[in-house]
């Protein structure tokens, strides 16, 4: 028994040595596992970036066994949705557990943005490890799009063919790029069939490649710290961190606890409120797809209605071109902002511990005023949610905008030199 015992150990060296002169299983273990070190303060917002990528692994997997009785045609694609529900053994937690994740993946998404901007993980030399967040984020947004008009339910088709018809406001090429989007002068089996087809195939391959790289990255420069000490700076004899922590097995068993503590949340919202009111699964996407009858009020999936707001907020024309079109750019823009902030934070220091009264209150009202948009997205239209609307819209862009004056004047404390122990 103890000579079998003593042989394990000797096959399984056998084993590494063998892949490691094929493949480096060893070196890429230690290099983003057992000799990578994460802060040893990290908190609640360092689980974002494991959550998201637990949710992300549960929409792939989910996704693959729904398109297994999915039939992307105008004919099929209700009715196949209701056959999943009814018939398909388990069809109707598959659906749950893929339309949930999809809430889920963005409200952990947008957790994990606020994090970066709570502890300037936008910062040197992290600029291009926040663009390629900023790329996830995009294409995420591109993958949900997509994915609503699957159902082929009434709101599906009539919230694409709203966002669709946008791009016709464009001036000149307008008409023909929303032809070439829809494939058809209509939203029709052939825009549903494309949809089908990015959603599914181009952009999951993508959004798999930029979380990849997004990760070699990170592990490349290192996660910031909550106080904003370089933990790199201070290293034992070995030339291991004094402020870190290896991230296997100790940041692991962290995100483990989380993720129980998740999927307890998750499932209870999946079996006993997967439609969350109507936020999560709108009343009229039960409805089969119908271009002669419109919902009472037309308004996107929760997620992306802060920008659907924005977009409603611009009402006047200039130039002589249409308001719809500055929606449009104004919708755009709000989107794509974020990006700048590397260049935009002109602070002497990272993380909003260390920063003052300005950046801190800026950012209370930024957040305010994305919750505040949500809500007035989901609304329907009136005089006094499109001036709330106008008002939040100036809120948001003016947290952008006015950063590199902010965040020079306001008085700022040093970040400490090291991690103070628990």
């Amino acid at each position: 028994m103890e000579q079998a015992k003593g042989r394990i150990p000797k096959i399984w060296s056998s084993l590494v040595g063998w892949l490691d002169e094929r493949f480096p299983v060893t070196e890429t273990w230690e290099y983003h596992l057992s000799k990578y070190y994460a802060p040893k303060n990290h908190n609640f917002w360092y689980l974002m970036g494991w959550l998201a990528t637990f949710v992300l692994v549960n929409q792939l997997l989910t996704g693959i066994w729904l398109t297994m009785s999915y039939i992307p045609s105008g004919e099929g694609a209700f009715a196949s949705v209701e056959y999943i529900m009814r018939d398909v053994e388990f069809g109707w937690l598959l659906r749950y557990l893929h339309s949930t994740g999809a809430s889920a993946f963005f409200i952990i998404v947008y957790l994990h943005m606020f994090r970066g901007l709570m502890y300037g993980s936008y910062r040197k030399p992290r600029e291009l490890l926040w663009l390629i967040g900023m790329a996830i984020y995009l294409v995420l947004m591109a993958e949900g799009f997509f994915g609503y008009l699957l159902p082929w339910g009434n709101m599906s088709y009539w919230g694409a063919q709203v966002i669709v018809s946008l791009f016709g406001a464009i001036p000149f090429v307008g008409p023909d790029l929303m032809e070439w989007i829809r494939g058809d002068f209509l939203m029709s089996e052939i825009t549903l069939n494309r949809f089908f087809a990015l959603h599914v195939v181009a952009l999951p391959l993508l959004l798999v490649a930029l979380v990849f790289v997004h990760f070699v990255a990170l592990h490349h420069v290192g996660s910031t710290a909550p106080d904003g000490v370089d933990i790199k700076k201070h290293k034992d004899a070995s030339g291991k961190p004094l402020d870190g922590i290896p991230f296997w097995p100790y940041s692991v068993t962290h995100d483990v606890h989380a993720t129980v503590v998740f999927l307890f949340i998750f499932c209870a919202v999946v079996f006993f409120a997967p439609e969350m009111g109507g936020y999560f699964l709108e009343k009229p996407n039960f409805e089969m797809a119908n271009p002669l009858k419109t919902p009472e009020h037309i308004a996107p999936v929760w997620y992306y209605t802060p920008f659907y707001a924005m977009l409603r907020a611009a009402t006047y024309p200039l130039f002589g071109v249409p308001a719809k079109f500055w929606g449009l750019v104004v919708m755009a823009a709000a989107i794509v902002i974020p990006a700048l902030l590397p260049w935009l934070d002109r602070s002497p220091v990272a993380s909003m511990r260390c920063k003052g009264l300005a950046s801190k209150s800026m950012l209370g009202v930024f957040v305010l005023s994305f919750l505040v948009l949500g809500y007035l997205g989901i609304t329907p239209p009136s005089p006094w949610a499109t001036a709330l609307a106008q008002l939040c819209t100036v809120l948001y862009f003016a947290y952008f905008m006015l950063m590199p004056w902010y965040t020079q004047v306001e008085k700022t404390t040093p970040p400490p030199e090291r991690i103070a122990p628990r």
